[in-house]
């Protein structure tokens, strides 16, 4: 059995204030191509499929055209609920999109009750752990001790291994979740904390929180260990928007689309997972194109828009970083003229000024006004005093207001 394990759909997600679902069309119609071309029998998404818990009806569009080229390419397709998800949303009508092959699973008691498929050596079957938030799923299970994340997935995939034991069938495993190569005696398993830390993984991804995953709890998404994860065949992880591999069974797909300009150098695409008589045979990386490249820009706004070095960047995302010692007036403006997709800036000054432990009243003792403002503008711009022209318009300022002063 050939299966495509995909996630972090995020239908719906804006990039910088721009609307992404232009350019995620595009990349889904890709994947179904490759669907198609590669010979896929199976499509897992592990979660996120929207960024919204109440998607607009455009893009409740993006999921049906999606679905609709994936069931016309012949596959059988199980996605799972993510933190962004309604469950409730998502899941509405999933016993009749099930008989069209189409299976959602998204109630937090349905982690042991998979979907079950055959290929020539046997059946396979599918769970689905929908993002379960302990807070939501502890009165279903009063006899069990669900505190954090890490014990609610320790405690589902006790009962699906429990079932696979019973099935003696092969078995892959849909979980969306933050988990990370910790022993399960950490400390940081159980606490409220949330994480930080670094995990191993291949050449291209860095298991850390992007900012894209925003925190839903008070304080943060405890972190799972992957030996929760022990016994499937494979497991298709979704939350993470970089690819990942914990293990040769358990891996991250990422989102199919940059986000964020954290995610500028991961590449976006899916892990097509061969299952054979044996269990899991073989895993390759499959890339999916990128419709607008992101590039990050650094040097003085001068340089970036002068530069012929980034004739080639006009088309991307540009986050410029300028590099001026005082913040350039009307940067983005002008940064737009030559890059029309310039989505974010920030000001971070090359050099700054020395700081020193002078207070305010001394450094303005026996000052006129004309040098108090001056010296005021010399120390928020990194050293840099007024201009001839602000000099002139300072004086103008002050004279003003003495002689309102005197005429009152």
């Amino acid at each position: 059995m050939r299966i495509l394990h995909t996630s972090d759909w995020h239908i719906g997600r804006t990039f910088h204030g721009h609307s992404t679902l232009v350019h995620l069309r595009r990349v889904l119609d890709a994947l179904v191509d490759q669907v198609r071309s590669r010979g896929i029998d199976v499509v897992v998404v592990a979660g996120d499929i929207f960024d919204s818990a109440t998607p607009s009806a455009e893009c409740y569009s993006v999921l049906s055209s999606a679905l609709r080229g994936l069931r016309d390419a012949g596959v059988v397709v199980i996605l799972t609920s993510g933190n962004h998800d309604s469950a409730t949303r998502l899941g509405f009508q999933a016993e009749f999109a099930g008989l069209a092959g189409i299976h959602v699973l998204t109630r937090p008691d349905q982690h042991d009750q998979p979907v079950v498929l055959t290929d020539e050596h046997g059946p396979v079957a599918f769970y689905g752990i929908a993002y379960l938030e302990p807070a939501l799923v502890r009165h279903l299970y009063p006899e069990a001790e669900l505190r954090s994340h890490a014990r609610v997935i320790d405690f589902a995939m006790d009962r699906v291994r429990a079932d696979i034991r019973v099935r003696g069938a092969r078995s892959v495993v849909l979980s969306h979740c933050f988990a990370a190569n910790i022993p399960a005696s950490d400390p940081t398993v159980d606490a409220d904390a949330g994480a930080s830390g670094r995990v191993p993984a291949d050449d291209v991804a860095v298991m850390a929180a992007s900012d894209v995953e925003r925190d839903i709890t008070s304080g943060g998404l405890d972190l799972v260990p992957v030996g929760a994860f022990d016994g499937p065949d494979y497991v298709a992880l979704g939350h993470i928007h970089g690819r990942a591999t914990l293990s040769d069974r358990v891996r991250y797909s990422g989102a199919p689309l940059h986000y964020s300009f954290g995610e500028a150098n991961k590449p976006r695409g899916s892990w097509i997972v061969d299952l054979d008589a044996s269990g899991l045979a073989a895993v390759e990386w499959l890339d999916l194109p990128v419709p607008r490249r992101l590039s990050v820009l650094t040097g003085t706004l001068d340089e970036l828009l002068m530069d012929p070095a980034h004739d080639d960047r006009r088309d991307d995302w540009v986050f410029a970083v300028l590099t001026d010692r005082v913040r350039p007036l009307d940067g983005m403006r002008r940064l737009q003229e030559r890059f029309p997709w310039c989505a974010a800036l920030e000001h971070r000054p090359s050099v700054t000024a020395e700081s020193n432990d002078t207070t305010y009243r001394e450094r303005v003792r026996a000052k006129s006004d004309t040098e108090i403002v001056a010296g005021f503008l010399e120390h928020v711009r990194n050293g840099v005093g007024p201009s001839e022209y602000e000099r002139d318009l300072i004086a103008d300022v002050l004279a003003e207001q003495v002689a309102k002063e005197n005429a009152a």
